[in-house]
């Protein structure tokens, strides 16, 4: 009981919460708090702690609060982790030039509460009250930025205020880490590296590689017929399994750029081949399509089951082993190999914009000696005359180029195959002079209503001496 100075009892007045006071906890939560606070904690753990994004999203072991929410929720918390993370120096900009001065040290969770609100009012429909009033909620029920909830309401207000000129000035900013831009910027150039920097904001393509008549698969699908054999869809309703086509398995799902370096073997009856790296398995089904008898290893059994699942759909069969590639030595060598190598994904920022947040340069070199090590080995289980193919999806010349010049530079019997620009209409630009190829996410244009655009790719064709 709270009594006036005379002894008379106090009336009770209810306080209404403010910017620095706390809400009553015991109030109903505010409809999408719980979805924007998932949303900051997630994008933490991608941030600060270098975790990837698909294993916080993933529905059965991903984020407690994600994993809490309802379907719609997480389909708002995958929209906003996105464009923040699409969008993050810009976004980051924006923040740094409506403040007096720069946020106090360690107050990254701080950061997030205003990144998630800013990505909302710059980059998405959601009305700016509501974006402003549920990061003040947020930071009001978080001890660590209570006392900075009127910081979130001023900064956050004002930027739904400025925001044409905020976006204008922000525009200027490369939307892409600056230790990254600055190796693209080295191995292709200033505009070059620009142009791959802002064209990871646009939507990434469906991609569908087929069995066969990519021409009247692309008339079925609504989609057109691709220079890789493959068809590109154009925006459509409902989910990938509801598509004339995929119960009966002809086709799957797979970037024009990462169904290349199958394609780069032709005609493989008679042969026998390897997918070396090969879960889940679009690579390994183009091969058993090309005519070879076909192992599939991995060395994972969990994604090898996957890899089994996705051909039983196909209706295709290969052998699959489950081993380290690096001690792997199968009792008579291969005509054909695929080594697609595990690498940083830098060339699939579209898909995976968290790439370039939980990788680093030394990642980029820990997995370049992993990628050199691998190719050195599997060179040795060539028969004679046999080609290995080389690739990875990153596009760091570093996991690329440079990995197959060493090897090439000391391994004996060993010689590179160079690839036919006039073989890929459409893809000319990507050979380069040696005859490798080297796709980049500004390649490949569309007609409109269509998304242009592929996953940055390297692949080398190498040939074994007899």
């Amino acid at each position: 009981m709270v009594l006036n100075s005379d002894g008379t009892k106090k009336p009770f007045r209810k306080q209404k919460p403010s910017a620095d006071r706390p809400a009553d906890r015991s109030a109903p939560v505010k409809p999408g708090l719980q979805s924007r606070a998932a949303a900051a904690k997630i994008l933490a753990a991608v941030v600060d702690r270098k975790l990837p994004l698909d294993g916080a999203l993933d529905h059965e072991h991903g984020n407690p609060a994600y994993k809490a929410l309802g379907e719609s929720d997480r389909a708002l918390v995958r929209a906003i982790l996105n464009t923040t993370l699409r969008h993050l120096p810009r976004i980051d900009a924006a923040i740094a030039s409506l403040l007096e001065s720069p946020l106090p040290e360690g107050a990254r969770a701080l950061h997030h509460v205003l990144a998630i609100g800013a990505a909302q009012i710059l980059y998405l429909d959601v009305p700016d009250h509501s974006a402003v009033d549920l990061a003040v909620e947020q930071a009001n029920q978080d001890p660590r930025n209570r006392r900075f909830a009127k910081l979130v309401n001023a900064v956050l207000r004002r930027l739904g205020r400025e925001k044409e000129e905020v976006l204008a000035e922000i525009g200027k900013v490369a939307p892409m880490p600056s230790w990254f831009l600055a190796r693209l910027e080295k191995a292709y150039g200033r505009e070059a590296a620009l142009a791959i920097s802002q064209s990871q904001l646009e939507p990434a393509a469906i991609d569908l590689t087929v069995k066969s008549d990519a021409e009247g698969w692309a008339k079925r699908l609504n989609g057109v017929a691709l220079p890789t054999g493959g068809v590109r869809l154009a925006a459509f309703d409902g989910g990938i399994p509801s598509l004339e086509g995929f119960d009966e398995g002809a086709w799957w799902v797979q970037d024009a750029a990462a169904s290349i370096p199958a394609r780069l073997f032709g005609d493989l009856a008679g042969k026998r081949a390897a997918d070396l790296c090969a879960a889940p398995g679009g690579k390994t089904a183009q091969l058993i399509l090309a005519g070879g008898a076909v192992t599939a290893l991995d060395q994972s059994e969990s994604r090898l089951r996957r890899l089994r699942s996705n051909l039983d759909r196909l209706g295709l069969t290969a052998e699959t082993v489950a081993a380290d590639l690096t001690t792997f030595k199968p009792p008579e060598g291969f005509d054909a190999i695929l080594l697609d190598a595990p690498c940083s994904s830098t060339g699939t920022t579209r898909r995976h914009p968290d790439v370039l947040w939980t990788k680093g340069p030394d990642d980029i070199a820990r997995l370049a000696a992993l990628q050199e090590r691998l190719l050195r080995h599997a060179l040795t289980l060539l028969t004679p005359l046999g080609m290995l193919v080389f690739s990875n999806c990153s596009l760091d010349p570093a996991e690329g180029e440079e990995v197959v010049a060493r090897v090439l530079s000391d391994t004996d019997a060993i010689e590179r195959v160079p690839i036919n620009a006039g073989d890929w209409p459409g893809l000319e630009a990507a050979i380069t002079p040696l005859g490798e190829f080297r796709t980049l996410p500004t390649m490949l244009k569309m007609p409109e209503g269509i998304a242009s655009g592929l996953d940055g790719f390297y692949a080398a064709v190498l040939r074994r001496a007899s």
